[in-house]
């Protein structure tokens, strides 16, 4: 029998007249252990839980909680316990331990309790205080840290995720979303948390940590929850909020740089090459393309990428820095990817944009400089030289040809260099000074180069330094004029009947020297005499006869009447 049993019994008989109050004796307190911290003392009329163990002087138990398996719960001051318990519990700290010596007339008087206490007995309780609360007691919230920036605070509707430890008042652990190894996800009031925790969510920023203590009446009440929760059981969660969203949040953009020139900003259909770092909201990091030294490079507003990012990355400039922030319906949802991103998780992504292009994108040319009286401009199959500084849009140097002894050396439309820069180099005067903008498929491509991304756009600082006029494709020599009508007869110059490469040589050079004619431009002539001769001599017999040799002209008009 409990001393609330054993209180009503005695008021019972109480109320007949019956016993002996005895000596006026006051309960003796012994608080052998009292806490360090105490919050909060018994009072009159709070709610409390606790156990004890009963015996009587000579140490022979008459009762006990912890034989039932089950705390004593109860309000003290209202006449409910003995009035020794009611006395003795005054005043405790939850954890505290007492030992109380209840006097009769303070416990069960003259009567006793039939075949359990006898009359006049004294009382011994060894009592331990578990639980304090009040039907006027509030929830309370203490903040233990809090982030510096704190953009947003968490509102009825929002979803949460957080992780917690959950003890009883007085420290015993009931549950822990960390044993678990994984957040406590769900929406704040809407009545999936009890009342407590609904309202200890309320105001908190992410990464935020909070003490909340929550009342029984805001929390499982009467009834408890399973084994771990007793009934009348005030709670403590120490709650970290890792993050939260609202189902109608779309993404929200933070410009942390932006250049101030910007001539152009991304598109739906524009190619993105840029760098990451992606956290969720507790900074945890769970990828970044700078740990593979590899960008990222994808199309915007084709569904390749996650939707947040599809419409975070719409109006980037060059160079931008930009803080995407995506809430899980436009990221990875309720299941989350890998074992990096957890589900529901709202995802923080710091990008850095390289550059971009459209497929369709033209070379962006730009005169920086153009002599006046600028009448002779480069054509396709013109030689020339010009010197080049080549560059990354994030200004990541690539190549120079001021690092060598002399200009860059080529024949344009030749296919020698990329189709950008070819394009670049046309029209230019000799002195002229451009930079140039060269999307990668008028560039190295998908691929890249030695030295050069794949999809990179390119940067080119160009000076023309000089120029030949060139010859048309497929000709090493044309003639200004006609040609002579007796080519072979002038070019035997010993008349013998055959003619050696040196004497094509010289032959060849006196035409270009008395302005007859010209070679294709190159910085070794010799090279292109050398390989005219090779062409006309077509039994590489090291010598030419009139049969073998034939104007390039001749010959076109040769093959056109094969194939007719």
């Amino acid at each position: 029998m409990s001393p609330g049993c054993l209180v009503l019994l005695l008021s019972i008989l109480g109320a007949l007249g019956l016993g002996d109050p005895g000596p006026l004796e006051d309960v003796v307190i012994d608080r052998y252990y009292i806490p360090k911290i105490c919050l909060r003392e018994v009072q009159m009329g709070d709610f409390i839980r606790y156990h004890y163990n009963g015996t009587f002087k000579d140490g022979k138990k008459f009762d006990s909680s912890y034989d039932r398996g089950a705390t004593v719960a109860g309000v003290v001051g209202v006449g409910r316990l003995i009035t020794g318990m009611d006395r003795g519990l005054q005043g405790m700290c939850v954890n505290e331990r007492r030992h109380l010596i209840v006097p009769p007339h303070l416990g069960y008087g003259s009567i006793g309790v039939a075949g359990l206490i006898p009359p006049d007995a004294t009382l011994y309780f060894d009592v331990v205080m578990l639980d304090i609360w009040n039907k006027n007691d509030k929830l309370q919230i203490t903040t233990l840290s809090k982030p510096e920036r704190c953009n947003r605070t968490v509102e009825n509707s929002d979803f949460v995720r957080y992780h917690y430890n959950g003890t009883l008042l007085d420290g015993t652990p009931f549950d822990s979303s960390y044993s678990k190894d994984s957040t406590y996800d769900t929406y704040v009031g809407t009545g999936w948390l009890i009342k407590g925790m609904d309202q200890g969510l309320l105001g908190m920023c992410a990464g935020e940590k909070r003490s909340i203590i929550i009342p029984p009446f805001l929390a499982y009440g009467e009834k408890g929850y399973g084994t771990v929760i007793p009934p009348q059981a005030s709670l403590v969660f120490s709650v970290l909020l890792v993050d939260f969203h609202n189902p109608k949040d779309g993404i929200f953009l933070e410009h942390l740089e932006v250049p101030e020139s910007c001539k152009r900003r991304a598109v739906i259909g524009d190619f993105v090459r840029y760098h990451y770092n992606g956290t969720l909201m507790d900074g945890t990091l769970f990828d970044s393309s700078y740990s593979r030294n590899h960008t990222y490079n994808t199309y915007i507003g084709k569904g390749y990428i996650i939707p947040g990012m599809d419409q975070g990355l719409q109006g980037v400039c060059m160079g931008e820095r930009r803080r995407v922030i995506i809430p899980p319906h436009l990221a990875y949802g309720e299941n989350g990817t890998g074992n990096k991103i957890p589900g529901s998780a709202v995802l923080i992504f710091d990008v850095h944009i390289i550059d971009f292009h459209n497929p369709a994108d033209p070379v962006e040319i730009e005169t920086v400089y153009r002599p006046e009286g600028c009448n002779v401009t480069t054509r396709d199959r013109d030689f020339i030289r010009y010197h080049y500084n080549c560059s990354l849009l994030d200004g990541t140097k690539l190549f120079s040809s001021h690092d060598y002894e002399k200009p860059q050396e080529v024949t344009l439309g030749a296919n020698k260099v990329i189709e950008g820069l070819n394009t670049g180099l046309l029209n230019m005067c000799v002195g002229e000074k451009r930079v140039l903008i060269i999307p990668p498929h008028l560039g190295h491509g998908e691929s890249g180069a030695r030295g050069v991304p794949g999809s990179a756009v390119l940067r080119f600082e160009v000076e023309l330094i000089s120029m030949e006029e060139g010859v048309p494709e497929g000709y090493l020599f044309i003639w200004h004029g006609d040609p002579p009508a007796s080519l072979y007869e002038q070019m035997d110059l010993n008349k013998d009947g055959e003619i050696p490469a040196d004497e094509f040589s010289t032959f060849i050079k006196t035409q270009v020297a008395e302005g007859k004619g010209r070679l294709m431009p190159s910085s070794d002539p010799e090279k292109v005499i050398a390989d005219m001769f090779r062409n006309q001599d077509r039994n590489q017999d090291g010598k030419i006869t009139s049969e073998e040799l034939k104007l390039k002209s001749d010959e076109d008009q040769e093959k056109i009447h094969e194939e007719l």
